[in-house]
């Protein structure tokens, strides 16, 4: 079951930001960004989760297994929206699908870089399976938060221009 509204005055909107929303940590930067420039957010999670009340933001919560949020995510990604994830096939999705992608520490994906980062998620996934690797990625910082505020900034304004 989806919860999700079309937005308000469709077509009339630049484009809408699509945020992977279970495990992101920059969803009140994407709230001031977008609401900033008009943008519609669907915040898309496997639960319910606390939005602020805003008419440029959707909640979406699906049912289902592990992928479902990608895959709904996936599904409706397109040319002129972005895609907040860090997840790395959902990306190669999305930018295969035209989507821009950025991760929540401001990397953008794009056709020349998904193939080198599928590569090392993979080789990454199999060190760890072997006992190699035990960490994880490093913590979230300030420096992450603000890089991700301004690829985020700068994006929209580079489709908002060429739309």
């Amino acid at each position: 079951m989806s919860e999700a509204l079309e937005p308000a005055g469709a077509g009339t909107i630049p484009g809408t930001i699509y945020v992977d929303a279970d495990a992101c940590p920059v969803k009140p930067e994407i709230y001031k960004v977008a609401e900033r420039h008009g943008w519609t957010v669907q915040v898309v999670a496997n639960d319910i989760i606390a939005l602020p009340v805003h008419p440029l933001i959707r909640r979406v919560v699906v049912d289902g297994g592990f992928d479902a949020a990608d895959d709904w995510i996936a599904e409706r990604a397109g040319p002129g929206d972005i895609v907040i994830t860090a997840d790395v096939p959902l990306a190669s999705r999305c930018v295969t699908a035209g989507a821009e992608v950025l991760a929540h520490n401001g990397k953008g994906f794009s056709d020349r870089s998904i193939g080198m980062a599928l590569a090392t998620r993979n080789l990454m996934a199999e060190l760890r399976e072997a006992g190699q690797v035990t960490g994880g990625p490093r913590p979230f910082s300030q420096r992450d938060r603000s890089a991700f505020l301004s690829a985020l900034h700068e994006t929209i304004v580079r489709l908002t221009r060429a739309g």
